[in-house]
């Protein structure tokens, strides 16, 4: 019970987060790019533009292809993410919780919810595409 608390307390901590330091950015006429920040930008809308395009036609649809190209950017992503949780959830099982032992159960926890997490994100694009594939007939 104490675990799907945490894991559950968790979530919604990360989505607060992610929440609070969001910002909107609005671009005004008098913005001015200079030329190699506007051509690396032209660049990365490119290169993402292409790689949807091919997920588009590798899945046959525009649905299954932007579901496989943001499966793929999580699995990207989740790799810093959870090793970052990793190392701040060993700091507080092996380094604070020697001195405290409701920490180190903390940093366990928190170990296992973030080690679980990068697995899931880096074995669902593959059960996605094995479902997409082989379960469509």
């Amino acid at each position: 019970m104490k675990k799907t608390v945490a894991i559950i307390s968790l979530v919604i901590a990360i989505m607060t987060i992610c929440f609070l330091f969001s910002t909107s950015v609005y671009a005004a006429n008098d913005t001015v790019l200079d030329n190699e920040t506007e051509s690396q930008l032209v660049q990365i809308k490119e290169k993402s533009e292409k790689s949807i395009e091919y997920y588009k036609e590798k899945y046959g649809s525009d649905a299954y292809g932007m579901t496989a190209y943001v499966l793929h950017l999580i699995s990207i992503y989740s790799i810093p993410f959870c090793f970052l949780g990793i190392a701040i959830s060993g700091i507080y099982q092996y380094v604070i919780g020697i001195r405290k032992l409701d920490v180190k159960e903390k940093g366990l926890v928190l170990m296992v919810t973030f080690i679980t997490l990068l697995v899931i994100c880096q074995i669902l694009p593959l059960a996605f595409a094995i479902v997409v594939k082989f379960g469509r007939g």
